[in-house]
């Protein structure tokens, strides 16, 4: 489907001509449907969408992972002297984020799926995890700095999940990749900006107002949330049948996409509550599979949390170790987007994921043969890379797993939350006794990204049996199909359910 190029035009433009378009003469909302005004309408939707909802969550992503990765920064400064932490309070310190953060991720999905302003919910939690980021700066001591990371966990929970599950409501699964990626690429550059930021905050502030420096990169980088939190509220869309940014028809143009995409209407029957949903998701095996792969991913890839103090291990001052810490993370964010445009022209997803884990094993054999500058650094760029294929993991559950919503926006927080304790582990992973090679904590990664490989497969190997099913039994995609939905596509296409039936006898799983 042909694409129109991301814009980063201002949104004057639309929001002068919001009134006009919600009254237009042409009453009837199913006017854009008509075959000579279908692809120009859809073109333009999509290019409304990308100039407005996406790179208002990359930003929030980008100040997501800056506030949530601020303490790893903040101790080469020194945090752990002025609070007096031992070793094994600053992983504490680093893991009981994800204590919060992981439970709260299934409950907050199911919020998302239940209210009908996502715009207001997720700024809220914006707003919130700001403000507990900036009063990290205040902290006296160990308890302090405790009770701020386990804050900042709730908010910040319902983000990356939230906003894969809002992306998934408007755009189809060929489309959800990029998107999706684009979206990851703001973590992946924040931890290039995150260095550049710090480094600059780091050198220049010290002693400023009788401050320590690294309570200023709390400060700036919390209330620099707050305000983005703020104008998040007007910019974020709701969902396709209320978001008021757009025309009605517009709206229903936006329905019958995902309608068409999946032979069902992506809403949910007034039985697919919250906790159905849940239930759903806690009955489907290739959740529990979903969950593993995560888990074991991101405990393989818990040097991000560390990053800053393996780039150290090159033997460079903070400011120039902070600098060289950005261009694996820049360079990996353009790959990240190249990989996933790739993922969505050509329906693959196995390959679009495995192979930069493999990337991130030889970085580590790399980093174990070599203390010469020049290998470590290249390794850096390799470990970097594993970031793209977490990118694609959460697309991969939406594309498997999605009708109802409810179920959906279940399996991804499932998936997520489950996968975060892997961050959580990963935080013990990294002993500063072990430095400077950390031999245990690669072989440890090295094992965990196997595991991840080999349960791809296995999920892989479940998707081609699925189609395979579907191929021989023409009414096997119905049987697991809603009535319901099948019958609200119909209406919203301006079809016969029996064609909507038809359509429906089409859909095939991406692998």
């Amino acid at each position: 489907m042909q694409e129109k190029e991301l814009s980063g035009d201002a949104f004057v433009e639309d929001v002068s001509k919001e009134f006009a378009s919600e009254h237009s003469s042409d009453s009837d909302d199913g006017y854009l449907l008509t075959p000579e005004r279908r692809a120009s309408a859809e073109r333009k939707l999509k290019a409304k969408l990308d100039r407005r909802l996406l790179p208002t969550i990359v930003v929030i992503y980008i100040m997501n992972y800056i506030d949530r990765t601020a303490v790893t920064s903040a101790r080469l400064k020194g945090l752990e002297q002025d609070l007096h932490l031992s070793d094994i309070q600053y992983s504490v310190v680093l893991a009981i984020l994800f204590v919060a953060y992981c439970p709260a991720q299934i409950p907050s999905n199911m919020i998302l799926n239940s209210i009908s302003r996502p715009s207001l919910y997720i700024a809220s939690c914006v707003i919130l995890w700001g403000l507990t980021s900036l009063l990290a700066g205040v902290t006296k001591n160990y308890a302090g700095l405790l009770a701020c990371r386990i804050f900042i966990g709730f908010p910040e929970a319902a983000f990356y999940p939230g906003s894969i599950y809002l992306l998934s409501r408007w755009y189809t699964r060929k489309e959800l990749a990029l998107r999706s990626s684009i979206l990851y690429a703001g973590l992946i550059i924040s931890n290039a900006f995150g260095s550049l930021m710090a480094a600059g905050i780091l050198s220049r502030m010290e002693g400023k107002l009788g401050v320590r420096a690294w309570r200023w990169l709390f400060y700036i980088e919390g209330a620099l949330t707050i305000v983005i939190g703020l104008q998040a509220i007007w910019l974020l869309p709701d969902y396709p049948d209320n978001t008021r940014w757009i025309s009605a028809a517009e709206r229903r143009l936006a329905r019958v996409r995902l309608a068409e995409d999946a032979g069902e209407a992506d809403e949910d029957s007034d039985n697919d509550t919250a906790w159905q949903g849940l239930k759903l998701a806690l009955k489907e095996p290739k959740v529990y599979i979903f969950a593993m792969i995560s888990f074991s991913e991101l405990l393989g890839m818990g040097f991000i949390n560390f990053f800053p103090t393996l780039t150290a291990t090159l033997g460079f001052s903070t400011t120039i170790t902070l600098l060289l810490a950005a261009p694996p993370w820049i360079f990996t964010a353009i790959l990240c987007v190249i990989n996933a445009r790739h993922a969505d022209r050509t329906g693959e997803r196995f390959w679009h994921i495995v192979v930069w884990w493999a990337l991130v094993i030889l970085g580590f054999i790399i980093a174990q043969s070599t203390m010469s500058v020049g290998g470590r650094y290249v390794s850096l760029f390799l470990m970097a890379t594993g970031q793209i294929g977490f990118a694609m993991t959460l697309v991969w559950v939406s594309n498997t797993i999605p009708r109802p919503p409810s179920k959906r926006a279940a399996s991804i927080g499932v998936v997520n939350g489950f996968g975060n304790i892997g961050n959580l582990v990963s935080s013990f992973v990294w002993k500063v006794e072990w430095s400077p090679k950390y031999t245990p904590s690669m072989v440890i990664g090295i094992c965990s990204l196997l595991v991840s490989i080999s349960l791809a497969l296995v999920i892989r190997i479940m998707l081609v049996r699925e189609n395979r099913r579907l191929d021989q039994d023409e009414q096997g995609a119905l049987k697991e199909a809603k009535q319901e939905r099948i019958e609200q596509a119909a209406k919203l296409e301006g079809i016969t359910v029996e064609e909507a039936m038809d359509k429906k006898r089409g859909f095939r799983y991406l692998y």
